[in-house]
C-alpha cells in the first residue's frame, strides 16, 4: 500500500517554521482542491489560496471564498487590496476563518489587478502598503505577511526593495516572500511577466544580509527540490515554489518532509496520494461537485514517469463527462502501475534526492 503524508498540525502556531518551504498562491490554480491534494504529498509545506480579493469579501460578502478543509493547515489566506480599513476587515474575516496567516498581494502585474490599484502596482507606494499592513497587523492575532517584486517598471530594485522593506518592517511585517524580478505593468502581458524579467537572486541575499532579523523566502523560477534546498543552506530563511509544485508536485512535495523540514518519516508517494484523495473526491461529488473540478490539479502527479500520458489521457478526456467518479481515477491509476515501474518514492524515478 502507498505511504501518503500524515495529517498536518493544525493552527498558526507552526506558519513560520512551514514558511521554510511554500507553495506560492496562484490564481486558478491553488484553489481549495489542489491545496487539499498538496498536502497529501506534504505535511509541513506551507499552502497558501489563490488571492482573494478584500472588496469581494468586505463589499460583495464573499465569505464563500475563505472555505477550506480544516487538513490543509498549515494554509495562509493571501488578500489583495490597498484600503486599510478594508483589508483590515477582510483579514480579521479570515482569521477567522482559521486561516494561519495573512497575506498582501504585492506582486500581481494584471492589468485588472492595477485597475484595483492593488498588486505589484504598490511596489510604487511603500508607506500605502506599511499602512495597509499596519491596520490588518492591529486587526488579527495571527502573522501578517507581504509577497511583493523587486521592482517595477524604471525603478531600479537594489534601491527600491531596501527602502520596501524598511518601510514596510517599521509597520510591523517581519516576514516577506520576495518574487525575484522585475514586474513591467506596461507592456507585457502576467505570463511575460513571470518569464520575461531577468530572476536577480543575489539581490534577495543582498536583502537578508540588510535585514538578518527578517525572514525572508525567495521565489521565481524554482524548479526543483534541490533548488529550493541550495537557497536555504546558503542563509535564505525560505523558498516559495510555484508553477514547479503545480505540474510536478511529487518531485517539489514527497521528499521535502524529509529534505527540507527533517522529518523522521518516510516519503509519500504519488500512489498514496490518489488513494487518499479517493475519499475527498466522494465527498466533493456527493455534494454536487464535478470530478474535473479536483482531477485538473492532479495532472501532473505522475511527470516524468512512465504512465504519466496515459494518466493525463483518461483524467482528461473522462473527468469532465456526466456521472464520472472515482473509478475513473482508479482507472488511471491501473494505467500508471500497468507501465511496469513499481510503486517508489515520489520523484524517484526522475530526480534521485
Amino acid at each position: 500500500m502507498a505511504q501518503h503524508a500524515r495529517a498536518p498540525e493544525r493552527g498558526a502556531r507552526n506558519v513560520e517554521q512551514a514558511a521554510r518551504l511554500s507553495v506560492a498562491p496562484m490564481m486558478d490554480w491553488t484553489d481549495r482542491h489542489c491545496r487539499y491534494l498538496h498536502r497529501q504529498l506534504s505535511r509541513r509545506a506551507l499552502l497558501y489560496t489563490e488571492m482573494v480579493t478584500a472588496p469581494a469579501l468586505v463589499r460583495g460578502g464573499a465569505v464563500h471564498l475563505l472555505e477550506f478543509d480544516v487538513s490543509e493547515h498549515p494554509v495562509a489566506l493571501q488578500l489583495g487590496g490597498s484600503d486599510p480599513v478594508e483589508l483590515a476587515q477582510a483579514a480579521r474575516l479570515g482569521a477567522g476563518a482559521g486561516y494561519g496567516e495573512i497575506n498582501l498581494n504585492v506582486g500581481c502585474p494584471s492589468d485588472r489587478v492595477q485597475s484595483g490599484t492593488f498588486g505589484a502596482v504598490l511596489m510604487k507606494s511603500p508607506d500605502l502598503v506599511a499602512e495597509c499592513c499596519a491596520a490588518m497587523i492591529a486587526a488579527v492575532d495571527v502573522p501578517v505577511t507581504v509577497k511583493c517584486r523587486i521592482g517595477v517598471d524604471d525603478q531600479v530594485p537594489g534601491d527600491v526593495l531596501p527602502d520596501f522593506i524598511t518601510r514596510v518592517a517599521a509597520a510591523g511585517v517581519d516576514r516577506f516572500a520576495i518574487h525575484a524580478r522585475m514586474a513591467w505593468l506596461d507592456g507585457l502581458s502576467p505570463k511575460e511577466n513571470r518569464d520575461v524579467p531577468p530572476l536577480d537572486y543575489p539581490l534577495v541575499h543582498r536583502m537578508k544580509a540588510e535585514f538578518p532579523a527578517l525572514h525572508l523566502s525567495v521565489n521565481g523560477g524554482i524548479g526543483s527540490l534541490d533548488q529550493a534546498r541550495a537557497f536555504l543552506d546558503a542563509g535564505l530563511d525560505g523558498v516559495m515554489v510555484g508553477r514547479a509544485a503545480y505540474h510536478q508536485p511529487a518531485d517539489i512535495l514527497c521528499a521535502a518532509d524529509r529534505l527540507v523540514f527533517g522529518a523522521a518519516q518516510a516519503d509519500s508517494t504519488a500512489e498514496g496520494a490518489v488513494e487518499a484523495m479517493l475519499p475527498y473526491i466522494e465527498a466533493h461529488l456527493a455534494a454536487g461537485g464535478r470530478l474535473n473540478q479536483i482531477t485538473r490539479h492532479m495532472l501532473g502527479l505522475f511527470a516524468g514517469r512512465p504512465g504519466a500520458r496515459a494518466w493525463r489521457r483518461t483524467l482528461s478526456e473522462g473527468a469532465h463527462r456526466a456521472g464520472a467518479g472515482p473509478e475513473l481515477i482508479e482507472a488511471a491509476l491501473a494505467e500508471v502501475m500497468a507501465a511496469g515501474v513499481p510503486e517508489s518514492v515520489c520523484g524517484a524515478v526522475r530526480n534521485p534526492l
